[in-house]
């Protein structure tokens, strides 16, 4: 039977944090371990969707990146995605800019 999220105690829309220990304990129960995702998910309270997350992060993390991308390198590609945001924004500024002077001109 599914439950909504209002019907779970403690989940009223809030999102929740956990530190980056927790999130290496929880990981470990699955890598070192070899507990299912959904187990330790059941067991924490965590939803499966964000543990397998976790356990992916920490798979690529222990690979050197041969798995994924390394927490270094997701921190590098999201602060250029918000730079590349705010350059294409400065850019369309910009042309609006151009475009207002030059009709204004002619």
């Amino acid at each position: 039977m599914e439950t909504k999220r209002e019907d779970r105690p403690g989940r009223q829309g809030k999102r929740r944090k956990f530190t980056d220990e927790f999130k290496a304990g929880a990981t470990r129960l699955v890598l070192d371990e070899g507990k299912t995702v959904a187990q330790v998910a059941r067991d924490l309270d965590l939803t499966p969707s964000a543990l397998s997350g976790w356990v992916k992060q920490a798979r690529a993390d222990r690979s050197g990146g041969k798995t994924g991308l390394v927490a270094e390198e997701r921190a590098e590609l999201a602060a250029l995605r918000k730079e590349l945001r705010v350059v294409k924004m400065e850019r369309d500024i910009l042309g609006k800019a151009v475009a207002f002077f030059a009709k204004e001109n002619a």
